[in-house]
C-alpha cells in the first residue's frame, strides 16, 4: 500500500472514531436529557419472568394415527406435535408446549402462569433469565381464571411488586414481557385500551386488562407491568383469527391473580363461595320496570332455599348495589367478588329494596350457595379437596357400616391425585374413626398439612396420603 493511500486511510479512521466518539457522547448526552428508554425498568423486571416447557402425554390413540382435529382445542392451540408421536416406535407419545411465568415471591420460589400453560403436563421445566433450570411443582390451578400456582427450589430469585390496581387507568403505558412462539424472552409495549372486559367465555370469571402490546403464543402467563415496573396482570389470551397478535390482547388483573394465589396456596384449589343467586343486570329497562332510584347493580331474580342470601333475608327484584364496601356494578362483578372470597367470610351486603336502601349481613356458603349449617342433607357440601363425599347411610355399602362416600371428583383435583376414585369409602382421618361427614369435617379441621386418609375400595382397605 502506498504512502498517500496509508496516510489518506490513517485520517479517515481518526474522523470516523472522532465522528463515532461525538456520536456516543451526544447519545449520553441525549439520555441524560430525557429521551426516554425502557432499559433501566427492565433490567429490574426481566429477571422475574421465565419461560415454561411443559411435556404433555398425549391419548394413546394417538400414537399410531395423529389426527389433530381430534385434539382438545388447548392442545391445538398451545401444543406442538412431537415428531416422534404417530411412529410405532414411539411407546410413549407426548406433546410439547411453550409458555412463561412470574415469580411473585422469591424466598417461597412461587411462579404465577396460566392454567391452560400446564394443563394436564406430565413434567414443568422452569427456565430462568440468567439461564438456569428447575423442575417445577404444581401447587394448584385454577381453569375458570387461567391462572395456576408453580414453585421451584432455587437461590437468588427476583419478585415483582404487584401493582395497585385501582390506579390503572385506560391509556396507561404498559410492557409484556413473554416467551413468544418459544423463541426466548421478549419485551413489547403498548398502552391499556380497556378495563373489565369480559365475555369471552361466559363459564369463566373474567375482568380482563385490554391491551394493544403485542402478545402472541407463548407469552401466555407472562407479564403485564406498568412503567414502574410494577406487575398488573398476566397476560392470558389474544382475539385472532390467524394466531398471530392484532393488537387485541388480554391479561388476568393483579387483584385476582392475587386472590386466586390465596386459594391455590391454602387448598390448592379454588374453593368457590356462592350467595346461592341467580342475578342479572339492572338494566335502564329493568330498573324502570322496578321503579327504583339505582344506576347499576345486580338484580336478584330467584333464591336458593336454605342458601346464605335467604338466610340473609335477600327478596327476589333486590338490586345489589355493593359489597363489603366495594360498589358492585354488573352481575358479572358480583360473581367474580363472591367467587374469589373464602368460604364462611361475613360479607356486608348492600342494596336496594324498592326506594329503600338496605344492607344485610351473609355468611358466604359453599356448593350450590348453602349457608354452613343450612342443610341436612351433607351430600350437598361434602367437599374435600375437589372430592365430593355423603354420609355413608344405612346398607349403602356391603363393606362399611360407617364413613363417608366419595360421589364424585375433579379429576384435575388434588384428591384425584393422591388417588381417591369415586365410590370410595373413607373410614379414617389421621387414623382416627369417623361416622359421618360431620364427624369427617371435624377430623379435618383438626389435621395438619397432610391427611392419611383410610379408604375402602372394593372391599380392600388402603392408605391414601392427601396434601
Amino acid at each position: 500500500m502506498g504512502h498517500k493511500k496509508l496516510s489518506a486511510l490513517l485520517v479517515g479512521l481518526t474522523v470516523l472514531i472522532a465522528w463515532m466518539s461525538q456520536g456516543m457522547a451526544l447519545s449520553e448526552e441525549a439520555r441524560q436529557q430525557g429521551i426516554p428508554t425502557l432499559a433501566p425498568m427492565l433490567e429490574t423486571v426481566t429477571p422475574a419472568v421465565v419461560n415454561i416447557r411443559v411435556v404433555k402425554s398425549m391419548p394413546t390413540s394417538t400414537r399410531f394415527f395423529f389426527n389433530s382435529e381430534e385434539l382438545p382445542d388447548t392442545v391445538k392451540r398451545f401444543f406442538e406435535q412431537n415428531p416422534n408421536v404417530g411412529r410405532e416406535r414411539d411407546p410413549r407419545p407426548f406433546a410439547q408446549g411453550a409458555g412463561s411465568g412470574v415469580i411473585i415471591d422469591a424466598n417461597q420460589g412461587y411462579i404465577v402462569t396460566n392454567h391452560h400453560v400446564i394443563d394436564d403436563a406430565a413434567t414443568i421445566t422452569v427456565q430462568l433469565n440468567d439461564g438456569r433450570t428447575r423442575e417445577a411443582t404444581l401447587i394448584g390451578s385454577d381453569s375458570e381464571t387461567d391462572v395456576a400456582l408453580l414453585q421451584i427450589d432455587a437461590d437468588n430469585l427476583t419478585a415483582l411488586e404487584f401493582a395497585d390496581i385501582d390506579t390503572v387507568q385506560v391509556g396507561d403505558y404498559v410492557v409484556a414481557i413473554g416467551n413468544p412462539f418459544g423463541i426466548g424472552q421478549t419485551v413489547t409495549s403498548g398502552i391499556v385500551s380497556a378495563l373489565g372486559r369480559n365475555g369471552l367465555n361466559n363459564n369463566n370469571y373474567e375482568d380482563y386488562i385490554q391491551t394493544d402490546a403485542a402478545i402472541n403464543l407463548g407469552n401466555s402467563g407472562g407479564a403485564l407491568v406498568d412503567m414502574e415496573g410494577h406487575l398488573i396482570g398476566i397476560n392470558t389470551v389474544i382475539l385472532s383469527g390467524n394466531g398471530g397478535s392484532n393488537g387485541v390482547g388480554f391479561a388476568v388483573p393483579v387483584d385476582m391473580v392475587e386472590a386466586v394465589v390465596t386459594h391455590l396456596e391454602r387448598d390448592g384449589e379454588v374453593r368457590r363461595g356462592l350467595l346461592g343467586v341467580n342475578i342479572v343486570n339492572a338494566t335502564p329497562e329493568i330498573i324502570e320496570s322496578l321503579d327504583i332510584q339505582v344506576d347499576a347493580g345486580a338484580v336478584v331474580t330467584r333464591i336458593m332455599a336454605d342458601s346464605a342470601a335467604e338466610r340473609a333475608g335477600l327478596q327476589i327484584s333486590d338490586v345489589i348495589v355493593g359489597i363489603d364496601g366495594e360498589e358492585v356494578n354488573s352481575s358479572r362483578q358480583l360473581r367474580n367478588i363472591v367467587g374469589l372470597m373464602r368460604r364462611d367470610q361475613t360479607v356486608e351486603l348492600t342494596f336496594y329494596r324498592g326506594d329503600q336502601r338496605m344492607t344485610a349481613d351473609a355468611v358466604i356458603g359453599g356448593i350450590e350457595g348453602r349457608a354452613p349449617g343450612a342443610d341436612s342433607h351433607p351430600a350437598n357440601n361434602g367437599d374435600f379437596r375437589g372430592a365430593q363425599l355423603r354420609s355413608l347411610g344405612p346398607d349403602s355399602s356391603e363393606f362399611a357400616d360407617t364413613g363417608v362416600e366419595v360421589v364424585r371428583i375433579d379429576p384435575q383435583s388434588r384428591a384425584a391425585t393422591a388417588g381417591i376414585r369415586p365410590g370410595d369409602i373413607i373410614t379414617q382421618v389421621n387414623r382416627r374413626e369417623i361416622q359421618d361427614l360431620p364427624a369427617f369435617n371435624a377430623a379435618i379441621e383438626e389435621g395438619g398439612s397432610y391427611y392419611a386418609l383410610t379408604v375402602i375400595r372394593e372391599g380392600q382397605p388402603m392408605l391414601l396420603f392427601v396434601p
